[in-house]
């Protein structure tokens, strides 16, 4: 394949599933870019290598894993990083982003994103892993706030306080999941915009927005709904402190219809292009 140079992200992005790939590639729909979710296309019966190629001949990419697994006690896998840093260069994807999780123990693969506790050890030892993610890659990556259903009793930093921090130390850029801040006020009872306006604006490098689920009392991160309206406004509010910022619609189960799909880019790039206007 041929090396091509990043592209300038900016408005709004999608999150390209396998459903939509060939719709993708057959009418080459007006969307400014695309997220990858990079796991998929690593594994075998992901998509083809044919598919990856044409994607990013098409159109400007971003990279976002699941499998890195930072926030673990065990050694960083940099066969795994040896991966993604070639197929980023092929790619010439504008950035990888990562959670603020860890997916494994002890050799076992949860294929879930567990959180950790809000302290000053746990921003040491995640800083610690993204610096050396970053010095092999040779560039920042993003990190991303996740969902979580338990509170842990050792916890004193808020979760705007906690990402300030991580991003500083670790001399990152963040990826700020609108929805998982709605989650966490729901299941926690914490103020989403109270806790999202104490991060660095200058290290916002990406908004996600995706459809969760309440289930037995609790809201899920299913990623199977439209987004709901309570995380609409939360998006337009940020978007008048912070300005517009790269939006990324995510949508991973119960995948939708092209339509249904696009129906959602559309409100977000509204969103976004009267945020440029309101300021």
């Amino acid at each position: 394949m041929t090396q091509r140079s990043s592209p300038l992200i900016q408005s709004v992005g999608v999150g390209l599933r396998s459903e939509h790939v060939q719709h993708v590639l057959t009418n080459q729909p007006n969307i400014p870019w695309f997220e990858l979710l990079i796991d998929n296309w690593m594994v075998p019966g992901g998509l083809l290598c044919a598919q990856f190629e044409a994607i990013v001949d098409s159109y400007p990419v971003t990279f976002h894993g699941v499998s890195l697994s930072l926030g673990g006690s065990h050694e960083i896998d940099f066969n795994y990083l040896k991966q993604i840093k070639e197929l980023k260069k092929t790619a010439g994807a504008a950035w990888y982003s990562e959670h603020v999780a860890f997916t494994r123990h002890n050799g076992i693969e949860f294929h879930d994103l567990f959180p950790l506790p809000g302290t000053d050890e746990s921003v040491q030892h995640l800083a610690s892993r993204i610096r050396e993610v970053q010095d092999y890659l040779g560039e920042q990556i993003l990190i991303e706030n996740v969902s979580s259903y338990i509170r842990f009793d050792e916890s004193y930093l808020s979760e705007g306080e906690f990402l300030a921090e991580l991003s500083a130390c670790a001399d990152c850029l963040l990826l700020v999941d609108i929805n998982n801040f709605y989650i966490n006020q729901f299941n926690h009872g914490m103020d989403a915009m109270t806790e999202m306006k104490k991060l660095p604006a200058t290290r916002i490098t990406e908004l996600h927005l995706a459809g969760a689920k309440e289930i037995d009392g609790f809201i899920v991160d299913t990623h199977s709904h439209p987004v709901q309206d309570e995380v609409w406004e939360l998006y337009q509010e940020m978007l008048s402190v912070w300005g517009p910022k790269p939006t990324l619609i995510e949508w991973d189960n119960n995948i939708p219809t092209w339509e249904i799909l696009y129906g959602e880019y559309l409100k977000a790039a509204t969103l976004c292009k009267q945020s440029v206007k309101n300021r």
